[in-house]
């Protein structure tokens, strides 16, 4: 039996006599084995953290032999850099829902329950931590967890300034923070609930500290 380029055994002999072997290299690396690798990243990520992370942990929970995931990234930093920057570029649109008050309130419900996962809990801290060691990887973070929430901001803050419910001179990173910084706090820092009506008063207080008329 031969193997493809993901060890995987592939048939010879008259029954594959009809069908075209598969080119070696990068070009028979399988979707299905690559997306379990990242999923088996966060998994090791939220038990073990990135320091205690391995190739070889990584490899026996997506169910892989090691040769897989050395085939598309040479390093554990460079797969997390990797699955970083994916999670960065599936950034969810900027809510529109005709008020800024509206729109706030959707963008805090969202990151909330982001928060809130079991995994994003763990993850977080731990790679913010790993990231004052690692200048590419607090470069990815930065790109994931600030750049991309930054457009958010910027868009909600845009239509709040054409609606007339925002002045022309708000700066979106101020919004930024606002919107991210007391959720980050209670949940990821003091690990603290969100109780029943807190995200409704945390979007008053927002609009109100952004001018909202």
């Amino acid at each position: 039996m031969a193997k493809d380029g993901d060890g995987t055994e592939s048939g010879s002999g008259p029954a594959a006599a009809g069908t075209r072997r598969a080119p070696a290299g990068a070009a028979v690396l399988r979707e299905d084995k690559t997306a379990a690798i990242r999923a088996a990243v966060f998994e090791e990520l939220a038990a073990v953290g990135f320091a205690r992370m391995s190739i070889e942990g990584i490899a026996r929970r997506a169910g892989v032999g090691k040769t897989a995931v050395y085939r598309r990234w040479r390093s554990k930093l460079h797969l997390v850099l990797d699955v970083v920057a994916a999670v960065a570029a599936a950034g969810l649109p900027a809510p529109d829902t005709g008020s800024l008050r509206g729109d706030v309130r959707t963008v805090l419900e969202v990151a909330a329950r982001a928060l809130r996962h079991p995994m994003a809990s763990q993850i977080i801290p731990d790679l913010l931590a790993e990231a004052a060691r690692s200048p590419e990887l607090a470069a990815a973070l930065k790109t994931a967890l600030h750049d991309s929430q930054q457009g958010v901001a910027a868009a909600v803050v845009a239509r709040a300034v054409e609606r007339g419910e925002l002045p022309p001179d708000v700066d979106p990173q101020l919004a930024l923070d606002l919107l991210t910084g007391p959720l980050y706090w209670r949940l990821l820092v003091v690990r603290d609930e969100v109780p029943a009506g807190y995200l409704d008063a945390l979007a008053g207080s927002v609009t109100a500290a952004l001018g909202a008329d």
